[in-house]
């Protein structure tokens, strides 16, 4: 059944010129930077905070910390359906694609897929189906098969032959700790990534992911004030470079640090343990407007488009592959 799905990638630059496409989902990360009166000055403040922690983690070599730079390309995934492939495709997955350019040797290097992740479907799950679910219930459940589609379809795209003409390696998505759960310091400490954390249960984002293939592993890279939870499906510490790493982890940081400043850009690191807190109040702004409360609020809006225009008309088709998918 999976050749009744086909997909297409289409690729954009992130820069100080970007904007962001009809099809984007306004929500996501680097989108939602490049709206409003303060949007180029958003974007070139964000892509010197990125290139400027790149070169702190990439010391070697590099004694005036200014070597490198990060270029981000957004990865846009639109898939057709089987007897639908006549219709407009619909928005699946945005992720961004690092690559790393060194000003020294001219040489530029394609880096990790993934990083942001972005996704209608799991806009509908999150904020539409499970709010719905939990309505007037006396405690938190998840519906039965829940994220079951969305990991299929996920599955479906990084095993096709559109995933490996564009990839050589699995992605790896960078998102934020849950705060709802607790975290140890463990004693294991990457030369890149960092110190490893452990949690003491997995969160509903954790097992989400489970279902899209991928787990799950915290770290918090040096000079940094939180760990990072870091999906991957392979071997994390591996299958990448050093230099593709430090590419996630300055990007992702970098988001970090404008949308969680109570967790990223706190005045005081994570100690061994650690419960990262949105109420935490000794923190530090940066220079980079963005509105947390109207990206809550879209999220709902986007949820409600993917129910509209994909999972309500498609959902006999889509519920007939996902029964006999083979991923």
């Amino acid at each position: 059944m999976s050749s009744d799905i086909r997909f297409t990638l289409q690729r954009l630059r992130f820069d100080e010129h970007y904007q962001p496409s009809d099809s984007t989902r306004i929500t996501t990360n680097f989108a939602n930077l490049a709206r409003g009166q303060s949007r180029q000055q958003n974007l070139r403040n964000t892509l010197r905070m990125i290139d400027n922690r790149f070169n702190e983690l990439a010391h070697w070599d590099n004694p005036s910390a200014d070597r490198y730079a990060v270029e981000l390309d957004i990865v846009t995934v639109e898939m057709q359906l089987g007897a639908q492939r006549n219709q407009e495709a619909f928005p699946l997955i945005e992720m961004l694609q690092t690559h790393i350019f060194d000003k020294q040797t001219g040489q530029r290097t394609a880096g990790i897929v993934g990083n942001n992740f972005s996704s209608y479907v799991r806009d509908y799950d999150f904020s539409v189906l499970l709010p719905a679910h939990n309505l007037d219930r006396a405690g938190f459940s998840t519906p039965a098969h829940f994220g079951d589609l969305h990991g299929k379809l996920f599955k479906a795209f990084t095993a096709s032959s559109t995933y490996r003409d564009n990839f050589s390696k699995p992605p790896v998505i960078c998102i934020s700790a849950s705060t709802s759960k607790v975290y140890q310091r463990s004693g294991n400490q990457h030369p890149v990534l960092g110190i490893e954390y452990q949690q003491n249960e997995l969160s509903s984002t954790d097992q989400y992911f489970a279902k899209m293939g991928m787990q799950v592993r915290f770290f918090m890279p040096a000079n940094s004030v939180a760990p990072l939870a870091f999906y991957f499906d392979g071997d994390l510490l591996g299958d990448y470079s050093s230099l593709e790493l430090i590419a996630t982890i300055s990007t992702m940081e970098t988001f970090q640090k404008i949308y969680r400043p109570e967790i990223y850009n706190a005045n005081a690191a994570a100690g061994a343990r650690y419960q990262p807190s949105l109420k935490h109040e000794d923190y530090s702004l940066t220079q980079i407007v963005y509105d947390r409360e109207e990206r809550s609020q879209l999220a709902i809006q986007q949820g409600r488009f993917a129910e509209e225009h994909f999972i309500k008309p498609y959902q006999g088709v889509l519920q007939a592959w996902a029964a006999q998918a083979s991923v």
